[in-house]
């Protein structure tokens, strides 16, 4: 984004991306859910009855650096 400045070097014009969840069953792209991370039967996050977060990823050009938002719930 043209407007976004990295919060390690200050460069501005963070390149869009995404973080992708390769895991068993994924959708495809990682989420963020509010809480304590609790495991139910079998290993499992107990995510039931809790709001899912899209997060957008932006990589900063100069060092690398990623910059994480998590943004309306999916």
């Amino acid at each position: 984004m043209e407007n976004l400045k990295c919060t390690q070097c200050s460069a501005v014009g963070l390149e869009p991306g995404f973080v992708e969840d390769t895991g068993q069953s994924s959708y495809g792209y990682a989420r963020w859910i509010p809480g304590v991370l609790e495991r139910g039967i079998f290993g499992v996050a107990k995510r039931m009855g809790k709001p899912r977060w899209q997060v957008d990823a932006f990589r900063c050009p100069a060092c690398g650096h990623l910059e994480l938002y998590a943004v309306k719930p999916v």
